[in-house]
């Protein structure tokens, strides 16, 4: 088979979603098309080999765990809500001034997204359920939250490394003779341009209050329906206790569950674990206050749980459709594909800006840093060692690129995450980051050949 036929199943789910508006028909037809070409272009044995792959990927431990989080979110969501404990945290908010205007409700978002740094899902949700009716009062498109949320917690995640994130980079480059891993680890944060560009872009626009593009349309959209409601408002204001305590939970839990995990190493924690049983616990915790509240009738209170459950079943089957087109392309070898298109180029110090530019390409069309992570990390780095490239450099432009392809993809698991956190469209959040992370993808490029030429 053709090398270029790998990389034909994501290119016409990308087609599809912007045409359609659909993202259950691209990643479906995209799933059938790379089984397809596994099975030697039959269709038939591709449909089949689709359902196979569905079924291999919710068995995996790791997946199984995420879908069964954003399930249970959706509980923790709707127990807060029916509490009055939303709507209570933002009229706080709003009295104590912290998030009295458009600046500061955005600053109060961007800040929140930046410390809750542990774990990117757990940031993108907790952000998104405090950031909702916030940016409903002042007006503020539900776009503007997806992309605030969206380019704060990956992009801190992959700077701040005390998290998942960092134990599986240290975990790709530990088998290479790099001297101390870690220390190469840490080199990265100062050379990891796309994420400074982008956290630098973000807070920019909170503190600018102006936007661009096709975010610029959707603020001027969203002040035109300022009197539409949303769900959160039909509950009366409750305690801001009643979101604030199960959030805390949820954040300081997964925290502490990594550490435990990991023997006392935050590094080593599973990431997959914590969040689970983190989100358990501050489910368990809102379940409590809501029947302490009296606002919901005891025998209801289960029924509220699988309301709020079912309401992000959509989202869930999005997710779970993203995970398994990435197993596929990565039995189909359409990173591998990408990946050694970095080895062809002469000029050594070009290589950081074309890692880059590859795992942003990886990136984009697998729908996942982290895939493009466990692809490119180790051609990266004996590329870098071979050419007299810093690893520490080269390891920086895969990190960064991984990211910038994300923030680009509709087929990205943390875009979709980000879209139903906001409760947003999900193709409409990537339609207006694009330029955002576009800029910061061009910035990162140049300054990667500027440090190519300098190293």
């Amino acid at each position: 088979m053709a090398d270029w036929l790998t990389i034909t199943p994501p290119l016409v789910a990308l087609a599809i979603a912007v045409w359609t508006r659909n993202v259950y028909w691209s990643l479906g037809i995209a799933i059938w098309l790379s089984e397809t070409l596994i099975a030697s272009f039959n269709p038939a044995l591709g449909l089949l080999n689709s359902i196979e792959r569905s079924v291999e990927v919710l068995g995996g431990g790791g997946n199984a765990r995420i879908l069964l989080f954003c399930l249970i979110i959706g509980a923790l969501i709707e127990y807060m809500r029916r509490s009055g404990g939303i709507q209570g945290m933002v009229d706080w908010l709003v009295r104590s001034g912290a998030a009295s205007t458009r600046r500061r409700a955005g600053t109060v978002t961007a800040l929140t997204g930046t410390l809750i740094f542990v774990e990117t899902n757990i940031s993108l949700l907790a952000t998104g359920i405090m950031g909702r009716p916030l940016f409903d009062r002042l007006k503020m498109s539900r776009e503007r939250l997806a992309y605030l949320i969206d380019s704060t917690s990956a992009p801190v995640s992959v700077i701040i490394l005390l998290n998942g994130w960092g134990a599986y980079v240290l975990g790709l480059i530990s088998e290479y003779e790099l001297g101390n891993p870690i220390s190469v680890l840490a080199a990265t944060v100062p050379l990891n341009f796309y994420a400074l560009l982008t956290l630098t872009g973000v807070f920019l626009t909170v503190m600018t209050d102006r936007t661009i593009g096709p975010m610029k349309q959707a603020e001027e959209t969203s002040r035109a329906a300022a009197g539409k409601t949303h769900m959160a408002d039909e509950i009366p204001p409750g305690r801001a206790m009643d979101m604030g305590l199960p959030v805390a939970v949820l954040v300081l839990g997964a925290l502490g569950f990594m550490f435990w995990t990991g023997e006392g190493n935050l590094l080593n924690g599973s990431g997959s674990q914590s969040i689970l049983w983190a989100v358990c616990l501050a489910t368990a915790v809102a379940f409590v206050l809501l029947a302490r509240s009296g606002r919901e009738e005891k025998g209801k209170l289960i029924d509220t749980g699988f309301k709020g459950m079912g309401d992000l079943l959509p989202a869930v089957a999005v997710i779970f459709m993203a995970l398994v087109l990435g197993a596929s392309l990565k039995a189909l070898g359409t990173g591998e594909v990408l990946g050694s298109l970095a080895s062809g180029f002469p000029l050594p110090w070009t290589l950081p800006a074309i890692i880059f530019v590859v795992a942003g390409l990886a990136s984009f069309t697998t729908g996942t840093s982290w895939g493009t992570y466990g692809i490119l990390v180790p051609v990266a780095i004996p590329l870098a060692m071979g050419s007299g490239v810093p690893p520490s450099l080269a390891l920086a432009a895969v990190l960064g690129g991984g990211v910038f392809g994300d923030h680009c993809s509709p087929i990205s698991d943390t875009s979709i995450i980000a879209s139903f956190a906001a409760e947003c469209d999900h193709i409409d959040h990537v339609r207006t980051q694009l330029p955002y992370a576009l800029m910061a993808g061009a910035g990162a490029v140049m300054l990667y050949l500027a440090a190519g030429l300098l190293s």
